[in-house]
């Protein structure tokens, strides 16, 4: 691809443009220097602070994110809203594409004009996620899409990562899925604002609810008073039921935080951003070495052969950086 002309792709987004939105995002997920370049001088020219909603989903595995998600993004759009879709595809780091087809497993809403749905790539790492998510998250809000759903589809850090750039981030799961208490021992449910159990529907409506009542009294153990406790609802995204009341506790999270308390929140989380830039950029500048790259295989079998210890070969890597 083409530097773009910054300029002209600024207008198009501003106008709300599909293609030039599209256009956008696949620079801003770039690594090649020039585009992270035109990258940066793109979102400078957006600018700007955003009012929309930043809303994480994740969830176990076949819990039926894509249906909730389209079901969900179909309520919104319907009530006037535009809905943009981001899936972050860690699982996709041997090709560097995302292999997702979200396009076609939510047929209604790809389909939908108030809707844009990306799959996107992890770039390779989860800072390559933090740069390339957070960045098209910008472009969408520029275009005017004031509800953005940020889908992960991999397991542990990705969630935390995708959980410290929106303001309200929503797990998905399901009744019968082994110990409740042990998911909050690993973590996923610390960091949920909200919690919803699907597939309450028919002969499952019960045991679903079941399923809630536990995780809402487990997670009272958690939080202590005064803070906020992730309610726990639940919901059939395949009839809509309950759909809309998920959405009406995402809003009381965000009324929970208020004006001051969702900007405390992005502002810490554009720091973080920061430095993920710096780090992602260092790690950029240490691949394009000239001075790394005369070592780097001859420090590359060394480690293999078990003569260099990583420590060591590590510092001979920064070492040779530091010269170059």
């Amino acid at each position: 691809m083409a530097v773009p002309d910054v300029g002209s792709l600024v207008e198009g987004i501003r106008d709300g443009q599909r293609s030039a939105v599209s256009r956008a995002i696949t620079l801003v997920e770039s690594s090649r220097a020039d585009h992270r370049a035109a990258a940066r001088e793109l979102l400078t020219e957006l600018g700007g602070t955003s009012s929309s909603v930043r809303v994480g989903i994740s969830g176990v595995p076949g819990v039926g994110k894509s249906t909730f998600i389209e079901a969900l993004g179909s309520t919104l759009t319907g009530a006037g809203h535009r809905v943009g879709v981001l899936a972050v595809d860690p699982s996709s780091v041997r090709t560097g594409g995302s292999v997702l087809g979200d396009k076609t497993r939510m047929a209604t809403l790809s389909v939908d004009p108030n809707a844009y749905i990306r799959p996107s790539p992890s770039a390779g790492t989860l800072g390559g996620v933090a740069r390339a998510t957070t960045q098209a998250m910008l472009v969408l809000e520029a275009a005017g899409y004031d509800v953005v759903l940020v889908e992960t589809v991999g397991v542990g850090q990705s969630e935390v990562t995708v959980a410290g750039m929106v303001d309200t981030f929503l797990f998905l799961t399901l009744a019968r899925t082994g110990d409740q208490l042990q998911g909050i021992k690993k973590g996923i449910l610390e960091i949920a604002d909200v919690i919803a159990v699907n597939k309450a529907d028919g002969d499952r409506e019960q045991e679903a609810r079941g399923a809630a009542r536990e995780l809402a009294g487990a997670l009272r153990l958690v939080h202590g008073k005064g803070e906020w406790a992730p309610p726990v609802v639940t919901c059939s995204a395949l009839t809509g039921v309950g759909v809309e009341e998920v959405w009406r506790r995402v809003e009381a999270h965000r009324e929970h935080l208020g004006e001051a308390g969702l900007l405390h929140k992005r502002a810490g989380q554009q720091l973080d951003f920061t430095w993920s830039l710096v780090r992602d950029e260092l790690d950029q500048r240490l691949r394009r070495s000239a001075s790394v790259a005369a070592i780097r295989d001859e420090v590359r079998a060394a480690v293999l052969s078990g003569e260099l210890p990583a420590p060591m070969a590590a510092d001979r890597l920064l070492a040779a950086y530091d010269a170059g």
